[in-house]
């Protein structure tokens, strides 16, 4: 569970209505900061590249209780979270609605020829598949494993390591749990 600081704004994020959700993830090297979407901050960037030949790499997508830092318009800083219930039900939407092939460059460019082909939430520590990437995460964290068709995105941004993570993009409802003094 989330450790309240009152001298922080904390707002779980949550699934309002049927415009809510994840609809795109995006390849980012660190993360931005852009209203009403959702980026993960720099130490949750990381994937790993699963099968070079195959050109598939895999990591997690959104972890539970994780209080990601955000900015607001006033340059007020706050924090979100996602409950782990919320993560199993955004997986779920985002394959229902068929965005596998939404994927964007650094939440600026739409590219092409990067498709989501393995999704899952993680149940089990010790006998998860993330395991076998060497990925240290926890129970209820949304992981996803790319298949990258596209020459430039493969090339030039993942073998290179100028991207390193994903990075979702979605809107969401909030719900206030702990305001500053």
């Amino acid at each position: 569970m989330l450790k309240k600081d009152m001298d922080e704004e904390i707002f779980e994020l949550m699934l309002v209505d049927d415009e809510d959700g994840v609809f795109a993830n995006s390849f980012v090297h660190s993360g931005a900061i852009e209203k009403d979407f959702v980026f993960f901050g720099k130490e949750e960037m990381f994937f790993k590249s699963v099968n070079d030949e195959k050109r598939l790499v895999a990591g997690p997508l959104l972890v539970p209780n994780k209080k990601i830092l955000r900015v607001d318009g006033l340059n007020t800083p706050y924090f979100v979270f996602f409950k782990p219930e919320t993560i199993k039900r955004l997986s779920e939407m985002y394959l229902q609605k068929k965005y596998t092939d939404k994927a964007t460059l650094e939440h600026d460019k739409k590219i092409e020829g990067v498709s989501l082909v393995e999704s899952w939430v993680v149940e089990s520590r010790e006998k998860d598949k993330s395991n076998l990437y060497g990925l240290n995460v926890p129970v209820g964290t949304w992981m996803g494993t790319f298949k990258v068709d596209n020459e430039d995105i493969w090339n030039n941004y993942v073998k290179t390591g100028e991207v390193k993570g994903f990075s979702i993009e979605g809107l969401f409802g909030h719900n206030l749990v702990s305001a500053a003094k």
